[in-house]
């Protein structure tokens, strides 16, 4: 069965006489709709009744010299007034948030490990040059952070990232060597430089499986045929460095997480040979306008970073 109900599809401009028609209705007279809106009376009622022929119904009926709504009139009012005024309000909105973005919030979202060793003195920075935005840094997992991001609930995400979604554009700023932590009494101190195989014999301690750190980990030893023995997974690298101290098991970690002080205490190998090294990067959604307080923040990451990638601008990603 065909619907053959009336289809509200001007070939023009379907703003014009959804204006028209709610100025009639406001104004109770074609003429001052006409004044109002600085066009001939002839135009407004052209307009309206395009508008009745579209829809199928008669929205304002003459009563003595003035024009009042019908019932199907009254109704569909209340239902384009908003729209109209929406639009005609649209630029002196979108100034008002606009100043809210410049002196706003900023929510951004980091793993606690990015959060604890790389952001500080970035946060610091920004600080310092935006003391009148609230800065809010929600500390989460990599997925949590992600879907933040799309439901805009933050504009930008730290972190490191071993796949990317197509819908996200990740800048790598930082660096970092995995390293192999054992207690100094550990028998893989013994070992100047073990290889994959040497500490696939022991238990590991590791985040927890749905972290990125152990699924980067996981992949290198199936990509070399070896088990990965996991005894134990605790949340949080300085725990896991104070069960490794007291020899319940060894662990790869990250070099941002090792400290001057971790070095001293903990038998540290870099294991770059067997893994890649570990980036860290600012993560954003592509076709994303950046506002003024998120560009200072990632210019604050790294200077330039976001001149150099075209999303950050022009809202469309330059790769």
């Amino acid at each position: 069965m065909s619907d053959k109900s009336p289809r509200f599809s001007y070939k023009g401009s379907k703003l014009k006489p959804l204006r028209a028609f709610c100025q009639v209705a406001k104004l109770g007279s074609v003429s001052r709709a006409a004044e109002s809106l600085f066009l001939t009376q002839p135009a407004v009622s052209q307009q309206l009744q395009a508008l009745e022929r579209e829809l199928g119904v008669e929205l304002v009926t003459r009563q003595g010299r003035a024009l009042v709504l019908t019932k199907a009139g009254d109704m569909f009012y209340d239902m384009a007034r908003p729209l109209v005024e929406g639009i005609d309000r649209l630029d002196v909105d979108f100034r008002e948030r606009l100043k809210g973005l410049e002196v706003g919030e900023l929510h951004v979202v980091a793993g606690s490990s990015t959060a604890m060793y790389l952001l500080p003195s970035v946060v610091e920075a920004f600080r310092q040059s935006s003391p009148d935005v609230r800065f809010n840094l929600h500390t989460v997992t990599g997925e949590q952070g992600l879907e933040m991001l799309r439901k805009g609930k933050a504009e930008v995400a730290v972190g490191s990232m071993l796949d990317v979604p197509q819908d996200l554009d990740y800048a790598r700023v930082w660096n970092f060597d995995m390293h192999l932590i054992a207690a100094k009494d550990h028998p893989l101190a013994a070992i100047k430089q073990p290889t994959l195989a040497n500490i696939a014999e022991h238990g590991f301690i590791l985040p927890p499986q749905r972290l990125t750190s152990y699924r980067l980990i996981d992949r290198i030893f199936q990509q070399h045929h070896l088990p990965l023995n996991v005894t134990m997974e605790v949340g949080g690298w300085e725990v896991i460095k104070e069960y490794v101290l007291r020899g319940l098991g060894v662990s790869l970690v990250t070099g941002i997480c090792l400290t001057n002080l971790d070095r001293q205490r903990l038998h540290c190998v870099p294991m770059g040979t067997w893994f890649p090294p570990r980036t860290y990067g600012v993560i954003v959604r592509k076709g994303k306008f950046l506002s003024p307080a998120a560009r200072v923040f990632v210019d604050a990451i790294k200077p330039g970073l976001f001149e150099r990638m075209d999303y950050y601008s022009t809202g469309q990603s330059g790769r």
